[in-house]
């Protein structure tokens, strides 16, 4: 029987996360889904994403990311979300010492930014992860930079999907500088129909990458979370557990 629960976390720098989850009766391992930039723990594309994953046995353990939902502060569009990782990933583990995270767009770029700091980790699943801070002139990108980049943007982006951005864009290193120092086991998902951050991004993570590592490409797949990737994102979770048992 599926035991669901919603409950609240507090962050390493004191921002309370909304949270919820699926239990399993006897659970494999716990995979913490990240979402992307104006998404949410409640978006339908996460929910059947966590239904998928614990129809297979997974605790699976969602939230609202900073800025978005119900859900404190403001969005850092991935820096300062590792410190939600870091929660979900803490809470995650006094139930299943094996904790695997799937994060996607901004998700991803926050769960590699927290997965380069913990080498405990059974796995890391980045779909759809930038590997620059590049804007793709396209219709897609140049109306995205400005809604993040730009007090009238921000103002609208707030107004249209309640999501907080903050004022100071941080200028973290970017994951192409960070994939180096991976110590988990990594799969790299990215749908050939991406037509905001190109699949050539998660290319060249994969390359960056020391491994266990794999790179998969999702035919019909657009940008983040889609039912198309449900299969893949299902088959990397059994791939990086298995990839980290034989590591061990």
């Amino acid at each position: 029987m599926t035991q669901r629960f919603a409950t609240t976390l507090v962050t390493g720098d004191g921002l309370r996360l909304s949270v919820r989850g699926l239990l399993a009766a006897d659970p494999v391992a716990t995979v913490v889904v990240v979402h992307g930039f104006t998404a949410s723990a409640s978006c339908p594309h996460v929910g059947e994403l966590a239904g998928t994953l614990h129809a297979l046995g997974y605790d699976v353990l969602t939230y609202d990311a900073r800025g978005h939902g119900s859900s404190d502060g403001e969005s850092t569009l991935g820096d300062h979300e590792r410190h939600d990782v870091e929660a979900a990933v803490a809470y995650a583990r006094e139930r299943t010492p094996r904790v695997v995270i799937v994060g996607a767009s901004m998700g991803a770029i926050a769960a590699l930014r927290y997965a380069v700091t913990d080498s405990g980790l059974a796995g890391l699943v980045a779909v759809s992860c930038p590997a620059r801070w590049r804007v793709p002139r396209n219709p897609r990108g140049v109306p995205a930079a400005a809604m993040t980049r730009t007090p009238v943007g921000r103002r609208l982006v707030e107004h249209l999907a309640g999501v907080r951005v903050a004022a100071r864009w941080t200028n973290p290193p970017p994951p192409l500088a960070l994939a180096p120092r991976l110590a988990v086991p990594t799969v790299f998902v990215h749908g050939a129909q991406d037509r905001f951050v190109p699949v050539h991004d998660s290319a060249l993570l994969h390359d960056a990458a020391p491994g266990p590592k794999r790179l998969a490409v999702v035919a019909d797949l657009g940008h983040a979370f889609g039912p198309s990737a449900l299969g893949t994102i299902a088959e990397s979770v059994e791939w990086v557990l298995a990839a980290r048992a034989v590591s061990r």
